[in-house]
């Protein structure tokens, strides 16, 4: 495989996922360690990525307020707008990070009110723009490479929350193996989310349908609601459908 090619896969796997490990990366493109190395730093020089310990993070992931960074902004922003008809005044709502989340934020109405806990600093700065929304943002250790805080501590906390409604994104869904993430803390953290809310809602691109990573997060049995930027009728999330999820 040619570097060129070896490059566009790897910017390819981190606009999908955000993240990416040396060792997957190493597995999916069968050369060798050295070689990923030096294939993530030179990326990182052209500031196409962030080069971290263990493998390397999108910058849009980092860049929260860039607009011009966020990978698949147009299908985010088209998610979101779907996703406000699950939010009504009145409910207590939990969300996790991410651009696709921040995105949603920025759709909320004006003159929304409700309660939102979230684990994502720049989710609480946003949705501190909202008068009649009270934001709890939750403490604990902050993770520098997903954006979000993390922990017992944070895990403890959601334990006492009994919210209407969670909004989560994920790096990857598929029909049979369910919700997967590559980050062990946060996919204990994202566990612990789905047991403290009535109603769960996956918000994801459709580049991240039928993929499955190393870390099960929860089965689709615990999904409710699926949000993509396709028509609910595109073949592609018929299975979804026959699993029983609302598709938006």
């Amino acid at each position: 495989m040619l570097k060129r090619e070896r490059h566009e896969l790897i910017m390819r796997q981190i606009n999908l996922h955000n993240r990416v490990l040396t060792t997957d990366l190493v597995e999916l493109l069968q050369v060798s360690e050295d070689t990923i190395r030096r294939d993530l730093q030179e990326l990182c020089d052209h500031q196409k990525l962030l080069k971290v310990h263990g493998g390397a993070l999108s910058r849009s992931y980092q860049s929260a307020y860039d607009d011009d960074a966020i990978y698949a902004r147009e299908a985010k922003i088209a998610i979101a707008k779907k996703t406000i008809s699950l939010i009504k005044d009145g409910m207590v709502i939990l969300t996790g990070g991410g651009t696709t989340i921040i995105e949603l934020v920025k759709q909320l109405p004006v003159n929304l009110r409700a309660t939102f806990f979230t684990i994502s600093p720049f989710v609480a700065i946003e949705l501190a723009k909202y008068d009649g929304i009270e934001v709890i943002l939750i403490g604990g250790i902050f993770s520098k490479n997903s954006k979000v805080t993390f922990g017992g501590h944070v895990i403890s906390q959601l334990a006492g929350i009994n919210a209407d409604l969670c909004l989560i994104g994920t790096s990857a869904i598929h029909p049979e193996n369910g919700l997967t993430d590559t980050d062990w803390e946060i996919n204990q953290l994202k566990k612990a989310m789905f047991q403290c809310a009535r109603k769960v809602a996956i918000l994801c691109i459709s580049e991240k349908l039928n993929i499955t990573l190393r870390l099960k997060v929860a089965g689709l049995e615990s999904i409710h609601h699926l949000i993509t930027e396709l028509l609910p009728s595109d073949d592609i999330l018929n299975t979804y459908r026959s699993k029983g999820l609302n598709i938006s």
